[in-house]
């Protein structure tokens, strides 16, 4: 499909956690974003997951990739992603750890 490294999904494992920022979506602007994501095309699952917030557990949709089959991400990908999390208040050691995850270029390509 022409990127060059493993896009952004989310996989079950276990034991880990992904923190996620929640939006409130219009349900027009959320037909729009499944257009873009690529979801009438199969190239991604829009589900319903339950999220664990300070409040308690909320309904919530994910888009995970319907292609996935592993691989490293590009390292300005994962930089991206990195930098996110920690706008969105991930906790430090999460975002630590994913800036030190490998990636399939030595550095970020600009």
């Amino acid at each position: 499909m022409g990127w060059e490294g493993a896009v952004t999904t989310i996989a079950e494992s276990p034991g880990d956690r992904v923190f996620v920022s929640l939006y409130d979506v219009h349900p027009w602007d959320a037909s729009q974003l499944d257009e873009v994501e690529g979801v009438p095309a199969g190239t991604y699952q829009k589900l319903t997951v339950r999220v664990s917030t300070l409040d308690g557990e909320v309904p919530a949709w994910v888009y995970v990739f319907a292609g996935y089959e592993g691989g490293l991400p590009t390292a300005w990908y994962l930089s991206e992603i990195a930098t996110a999390a920690e706008k969105a208040g991930a906790p430090d050691d999460y975002v630590s750890e994913l800036r030190h995850r490998p990636t399939r270029t030595a550095t970020p390509e600009v």
